[in-house]
């Protein structure tokens, strides 16, 4: 039941959000489309912010950072031309792919509204009195310009492209699948893990987490250049539509993944020589002996 009312709150709050978005985007729609999207995006962000205040959990955001692409990449469907060109329907296919797979994930591990990231929880204790004006900021805000910065390519790859595909679509299309297929794999070796009683305190150290640390957010960042790609490939002078991959690459490398390894390393010690041998994100050709 307590996970039940959680998917409700998820589904009440992301349909009131979604309607927001829409409703401010079409709004702007005399605007330039990547500045009405973001018109819409910032309504929709602080939607879910008064979401989180009203069921005191900023957790409710986390499925933002997936369900956003799935949002635009229809949005950008129904602007295609007729029929459209294979880049835009392999472009969005991918990122519907890629919202439903972390979305489902996300829903599956959640128990509901009495779980919040620990991460949140720390601020929580830490700064009380400025606790929703660092979630704001920082839980909301912040990620929301991330994902909006890599969701720019998707705008060339649909809406701007006029050519055949060539080698670059595909490269682009082999590391987004992948990128999936990675993500996926390495959730689901971790469930497996961790639903284990045996391994209770224990390390994860097979499958894909033999040769990153972070597997899981190794897919993530896959995905957002292969996105990348498709827009260069419409034009390589599109290359600056880097920035949004590169910022949350940068995000990860040096923010979530050196405090998820703190934290394993407080909770527990053996993590440490796991480090030693392991890539954090990018795995090597070879391994250093712990």
């Amino acid at each position: 039941m307590k996970k039940l009312r959680g998917i409700l709150a998820q589904t009440l709050t992301y349909t009131v959000t979604i309607g927001v978005a829409v409703l401010v985007a079409r709004h702007f729609s005399d605007w330039h489309l990547l500045w009405a999207v973001a018109a819409g995006d910032a309504a929709g962000t602080v939607t879910i912010f008064i979401f989180s205040v009203i069921f005191n959990n900023s957790s409710l955001y986390d499925p933002y950072w997936s369900v956003k692409p799935m949002v635009i990449a229809v949005g950008y469907l129904f602007l295609l031309p007729d029929p459209g060109d294979a880049r835009g329907w392999i472009t969005a296919a991918l990122m519907l792919l890629y919202g439903i797979r972390l979305t489902s994930n996300f829903l599956r591990d959640w128990p509901g509204l009495e779980k919040e990231d620990w991460r949140y929880v720390n601020f929580r204790n830490q700064y009380p009195k400025l606790y929703w004006l660092i979630s704001f900021s920082g839980v909301h805000v912040f990620p929301t310009v991330l994902v909006y910065l890599a969701c720019i390519p998707a705008y060339y790859a649909m809406l701007e492209s006029d050519g055949p595909l060539n080698g670059w679509d595909f490269l682009g299309a082999i590391i987004f699948l992948s990128s999936i297929i990675v993500s996926y794999v390495a959730d689901g070796q971790m469930r497996g893990f961790r639903q284990d009683p045996a391994n209770r305190g224990k390390i994860m150290t097979a499958g894909l987490w033999e040769f990153s640390r972070h597997p899981n957010y190794l897919g993530e960042v896959m995905g957002w250049w292969g996105l990348w790609l498709m827009a260069f490939a419409v034009d390589p002078a599109l290359y600056w539509t880097a920035a949004g991959a590169a910022a949350i690459t940068l995000l990860f490398y040096f923010i979530s993944i050196p405090l998820m390894d703190r934290r394993s390393q407080k909770r527990r010690p053996q993590f440490r020589a796991y480090m030693d041998r392991t890539p954090s994100l990018f795995p090597f050709p070879w391994r250093r002996k712990a």
